[in-house]
């Protein structure tokens, strides 16, 4: 056959193939590939949580987590210039298992929930450092103070759920200094309690698309 008589024939094809792998896929084929999407984070599911644990004098941790929390993140697989998040956070609802401690924490000498009762992250940029790893900085509002930080990121998976969403999931970890933040937690705790180790683990549902603002 000659080329310029298949050239019809061939460009029947390809179309066909495209249809099918679109039939397939359930998307449209095309140059620029997946969009960006938003995402609710899943607290009413308890798919998220907001983790820490300090040092007690040296002899032991100390673990605990915030139990009210909120948030939403921008994720693209194909432009992670794209990607970002908010989480607010109700340091009140601190938890460490044990009511009176709790009692301490929230008071003047710590937390000071009742003067700074919200606490707030904002990322800044989200830059890849291997396959499905990234840093993630952004500026930490805590205790009044908000200082720049960056958080060590793994996407742990995303797809379809069994309820009709999609869904995708991140855990990061970060070590801050709660002097930094004006809170002097050495004087209760002992010199190993300068450092605190937070741990985040984030699912969120995909919603419609309203860029984060």
């Amino acid at each position: 056959m000659h080329l310029l008589n298949a050239l019809p024939f061939w460009r029947h094809r390809l179309a066909t193939w495209l249809l099918a792998l679109t039939a397939v896929t359930g998307t449209a084929v095309t140059a620029a590939g997946a969009q960006a999407d938003d995402f609710v984070i899943d607290t009413e599911g308890a798919h998220a949580f907001i983790q820490f644990r300090i040092k007690h004098l040296g002899f032991s941790w100390l673990y605990g987590r915030f139990n009210d929390f909120s948030g939403e993140f921008t994720f693209d697989e194909n432009n992670p210039a794209n990607n970002k998040i908010r989480v607010d956070i109700d340091v009140a609802s601190i938890d460490s298992m044990h009511a009176e401690r709790d009692k301490h924490l929230r008071g003047e000498k710590f937390l000071n929930t009742e003067a700074f009762p919200k606490a707030q992250f904002v990322s800044t940029a989200y830059k890849p450092t291997a396959p499905q790893k990234a840093e993630l900085q952004g500026n930490l509002t805590l205790h009044g103070v908000t200082k720049p930080i960056s958080i060590e990121v793994e996407r742990i998976g995303g797809g379809n759920d069994p309820w009709g969403g999609y869904r995708q999931g991140f855990e990061g970890r970060i070590t801050i200094k709660p002097a930094d933040f004006g809170m002097d937690l050495v004087k209760a705790l002992g010199p190993s309690a300068a450092e605190v180790e937070l741990f985040l683990s984030v699912e969120g549902i995909r919603k419609p698309s309203t860029k984060l603002k």
